[in-house]
């Protein structure tokens, strides 16, 4: 009998993932919140609200019971939005057994905690639990998966066993999983992205071009290493799938509902305008918040997601964020380079 996997979520890629793991073999349990989602899905043999175009194998059974979904399973995804993580996984830790590795999909903090979702999953399930979790991240939209498209990401968790579990439960000819054991750097990865992209998004609605897009990508790597290094991450993830080939994806497809809810503000509507456009989650939103915050409180300089704090939140026109990025003070472009250079020199002067 095949290895049952409970999939928890019903969005785009949690249903890309049911997918690709049941062309694995795998007997896959998908729940779905709304009761008229999952019969829908049975039904149709697609998700047509989600991922339309995406054939659903006999293999993956959609549900809106969680027991069903996870009793049993040797590993829960879970593939809901970032801000209902807690209250999912909560409902979700009855029905997993002690060894059930758990993997998250999601890309997002919370916004009210300030947290990463592996602290959330240790405060919720206990800190010993954190060694059969694991967060997979990197470039890879739903739409092309569902289709078997070329992919890589990565997986990472606190212990390298898990990560390398999770790496042979998802690696197939067309998607390709390394490890990584910086889970820090993995996650922020992943849910920072989200801000640029939605500035760069808005260069597009504005009528900007490449070299706009091209200026906030670098400088939005270099805020999101910032914050990364200052919260504890390896500089290197960040450089990496889960860092730059994230942010390259998300900054530049149609795919990416954070660049095409951003198109919709530069192009004049507001947030709530926008969002109702894309019609699915806009993580960045949210994300956006949290990490002014978490800015703030590692005293890290990001004034690009300052500006877009205040587009989104404050009224602050697009072209006029553009303007007081431009118009900042001048700078060296490797500062965080630079500054620890100084700090290497000044230490071998006073021990020369």
């Amino acid at each position: 009998m095949a290895e049952k996997i409970g999939v928890v979520g019903a969005g785009s890629w949690a249903t890309a993932l049911a997918v690709l793991l049941a062309g694995k073999g795998y007997s896959v349990r998908m729940w779905a919140r709304r009761s008229g989602l999952a019969a829908a899905i049975n039904a149709e043999g697609e998700n047509r609200s989600y991922l339309p175009g995406v054939k659903i194998p006999q293999a993956v059974i959609v549900t809106d019971n969680l027991g069903e979904t996870l009793d049993g399973a040797g590993t829960a995804v879970f593939g809901v939005p970032s801000h209902v993580f807690r209250e999912v996984l909560s409902l979700s830790l009855p029905h997993l057994a002690d060894k059930t590795v758990c993997v998250n999909v999601a890309k997002g903090l919370e916004e009210d905690s300030l947290e990463r979702p592996s602290q959330v999953f240790a405060e919720e399930a206990g800190k010993e639990a954190l060694s059969r979790y694991a967060v997979l991240s990197g470039p890879s939209h739903a739409e092309e998966v569902g289709l078997d498209m070329p992919t890589a990401v990565v997986a990472a968790s606190a212990r390298m066993e898990t990560a390398e579990y999770v790496q042979d439960l998802f690696m197939r000819e067309s998607f390709r999983v390394y490890t990584n054991p910086d889970l820090v750097g993995v996650e922020l990865g992943g849910a920072l992205k989200n801000i640029i992209a939605l500035g760069t998004g808005i260069a597009d609605g504005l009528g900007f071009g490449d070299n706009t897009k091209a200026a906030l990508m670098t400088r939005g790597l270099a805020e999101i290493s910032r914050l990364g290094m200052a919260m504890g991450a390896h500089p290197l993830t960040f450089a990496g799938l889960a860092g730059v080939g994230d942010l390259i994806v998300t900054c530049t497809s149609m795919h990416s509902r954070n660049r095409r809810a951003g198109m919709a503000i530069g192009g004049g509507r507001t947030l709530e305008e926008a969002l109702a456009e894309v019609k699915m989650v806009v993580e960045g939103v949210r994300t956006t918040r949290a990490a002014r915050l978490l800015a703030q409180k590692c005293r890290v300089e990001m004034p690009i997601t300052g500006q877009i704090y205040r587009v989104l939140f404050e009224g602050l026109s697009p072209r006029t964020a553009v303007n007081n990025l431009m118009t900042r003070g001048r700078t060296d472009e490797m500062e965080e380079v630079a500054r620890a250079a100084l700090k290497i020199d000044k230490s071998s002067y006073s021990h020369g």
